[in-house]
């Protein structure tokens, strides 16, 4: 039987709007995307929650981010990451980004910071107004949490020092729980010396555009479907690298099969 000309329109214009209404509501709303990781290095039955944000790029959801705050707080997390490009590098009044960290220290104090692209020569004022406020910057320093007796210690290299002098994260600790902070994931996924118990990045927002089964079509450095792109990789040096989408975009507000989100990573202690 043939489909009438008038069938096919309608049929696309349903889809168009089908399309329009799951980019808007992708970009505009937050999913909260749980990952959890088991390790001998914790005691049995002991956890540490870590909420990490990423690639916020100076975006404001609806209800002044009651969503992203609720999800945030209700996760109980005992520290917080910002894998960087919390603003965009066009952003010239801070005042938003800081009013979102003074948010995100009623919840939790501990928040820990390592800077991304756009936030380059420009735009790198923001540390101070962050460090001001208490959040601790790391670029080339390490730094332990511990909870119940338990240790995790933080290393971090922000975006400019990806091809410099990475040296220190060449010799990470493992005797504790170690985790690196590193904007862009291609500094881990290149160079297997630089080993982790796990590895937390943005940068690729999952590709914005993302295909059934085929994953993200493109993303910078990597080139078209590229390997890593979003979520837990298992790396060939034994590290375990967790690429976060993000919340924010670039270039254009679209997302498709890939929701803006906040992470929490909950480490459980398996003992030994």
């Amino acid at each position: 039987m043939l489909v009438s000309k008038k069938n096919i329109f309608i049929l696309f214009l349903i889809s168009l709007i089908f399309l329009i209404g799951d980019v808007f509501f992708e970009v505009n709303f937050i999913k909260l995307n749980k990952i959890e990781i088991a390790t001998k290095k914790i005691n049995l039955g002991e956890q540490i929650n870590i909420i990490q944000i990423s690639d916020l790029h100076n975006k404001t959801f609806f209800n002044n981010n009651a969503e992203l705050y609720e999800k945030i707080k209700d996760s109980q997390p005992d520290f917080i990451v910002i894998t960087g490009d919390f603003i965009d590098k066009n952003t010239k009044d801070y005042t938003y980004a800081y009013n979102v960290i003074d948010e995100l220290l009623k919840i939790n104090q501990n928040i820990y910071f390592v800077a991304g692209d756009h936030e380059q020569k420009n735009t790198r004022n923001i540390l101070i107004g962050l460090v001001d406020r208490g959040v601790k910057i790391l670029d080339r320093t390490q730094i332990s949490y511990k909870k119940n007796n338990q240790s995790v210690t933080l290393y971090g290299l922000d975006y400019y020092n990806d091809s410099g002098d990475i040296d220190f994260i060449k010799h990470i600790s493992q005797q504790d729980f170690s985790i690196l902070l590193l904007h862009n994931p291609d500094l881990a996924i290149n160079n297997e010396n630089i080993k982790a118990d796990l590895i937390l990045s943005g940068d690729t927002h999952g590709g914005q555009i993302r295909l059934p089964f085929l994953g993200a079509i493109t993303v910078p450095g990597q080139g078209f479907f590229p390997k890593y792109s979003k979520g837990l990789y298992f790396m060939p040096n034994e590290s375990l690298l967790y690429i976060d989408s993000g919340l924010g975009n670039t270039l254009l507000p679209i997302r498709f099969l890939n929701q803006s989100q906040v992470s929490l990573i909950q480490i459980k202690g398996i003992g030994e």
